[in-house]
């Protein structure tokens, strides 16, 4: 399979992907990216936009992974802004352009997942499922999971020096707290990944001739 990983950071949701397949990886912070090269260095890497190489390849890839960016859409933010600790922001619009995009123009052979925590608001298009505290939109059949084996902590207590899914960031420059509590967990990315797996290689019925 080709697969695209979109706004990886260090690779949650691609841990537990097994190395048979071509994926490509794009992330904008080169210091991230290099992260994630270190755990994945078979994969392609691309340090750049990942919301306009989406644009630009959305038909080139037999799987897409996109998680942009969540704050503006957070319950946590939302609320930390009625009291006065943040600035009001206009929810990002790019994750629905993202969907809308991968719903109307991406081949039906295409398979796709677009992940983001569950917003402070009614989301403006339904999502395909709710596992844990995000929110999934797919074009292939996925139920609704109330846990799975999500971090002993909530993710608010993460702070930057833990080992959390195997990961461990040393670059003390970065926002190490931020980036670990960004992580989607490695089992909803093989449980997505295999539902997006098991769609493409479903086999259509056999026409009947009579």
């Amino acid at each position: 399979m080709e697969i695209l990983n979109l706004y990886a950071g260090i690779g949650g949701n691609r841990k537990l992907w097994n190395n048979k397949h071509d994926i490509t990886a794009v992330e904008i912070n080169k210091e991230i990216a290099e992260i994630y090269q270190d755990y994945f260095p078979d994969d392609k890497m691309v340090v750049g936009d990942a919301h306009k190489y989406l644009l630009e390849h959305y038909n080139d890839f037999d799987f897409i992974w996109s998680s942009p960016p969540c704050p503006t859409h957070s319950t946590i933010r939302y609320c930390g802004s009625l009291k006065g600790q943040y600035n009001a922001k206009y929810p990002n619009m790019k994750l629905y352009q993202e969907i809308i995009l991968l719903k109307k123009y991406a081949s039906l052979d295409t398979k796709w997942v677009i992940e983001n925590v569950k917003p402070y608001y009614k989301p403006l298009i339904s999502p395909s499922c709710e596992i844990n505290r995000h929110y999934f939109w797919t074009n292939f059949y996925v139920k609704n999971i109330v846990k799975i084996n999500d971090y002993k902590k909530q993710h608010i207590n993460i702070n930057g020096s833990e080992k959390i899914y195997g990961f461990m960031i040393k670059n003390s420059g970065l926002d190490r707290r931020k980036i670990l509590r960004n992580l989607v967990n490695p089992q909803i990315g093989k449980y997505l990944f295999d539902k997006a797996k098991k769609s493409i290689n479903k086999k259509p019925k056999q026409e009947q001739i009579f």
